[in-house]
């Protein structure tokens, strides 16, 4: 019953992200994070930017921390709205532009993938894939579950 996100399975949704960020020939950060943002995986494609590790972390950690997409994030942060400044609190870990999900099981957010690596587009794109990749391993052992 996948209930956290264990390492094998923090490697499964990794794997579906370089796969899809292989097919757009952009070498990324994959980081998969569990529900308060800890560190479970983390993946660096051949020639990713070296930046790109700290941010997918950050954007795994701020999509854990207040369970929500990291690109829903842009617009209230920018000057005169209600979260600007978020980017500089958290010891600076707040990322307020996309690439980072909240990975759901019944409601709850149990991690977060955070990609970086491209331009903000790609990077919620290849993201996308391990988000898919979750809720496909969710649905196969809510299947099972109903088949017991």
């Amino acid at each position: 019953m996948v209930d956290a996100i264990e390492l094998d399975t923090a490697k499964e949704l990794i794997e579906a992200a370089e796969e899809q960020a292989e097919q757009i020939d952009n070498p990324m950060v994959i980081t998969v994070a569990n529900s308060e943002g800890n560190l479970i995986a983390q993946h660096r494609m051949d020639d990713a930017w070296l930046a790109s590790v700290s941010i997918s972390r950050n954007k795994a950690y701020t999509s854990a921390a207040l369970d929500m997409p990291t690109h829903e994030l842009a617009e209230p942060s920018e000057p005169g709205n209600s979260l600007y400044g978020l980017d500089t609190r958290d010891d600076g870990r707040m990322v307020v532009f996309g690439g980072g999900y909240p990975l759901e099981k019944d409601g709850d957010v149990v991690g977060a993938i955070g990609v970086s690596g491209g331009a903000v587009e790609q990077d919620r794109e290849v993201a996308e894939a391990g988000v898919e990749a979750w809720n496909d391993l969710v649905a196969e052992d809510e299947a099972a579950v109903a088949s017991v």
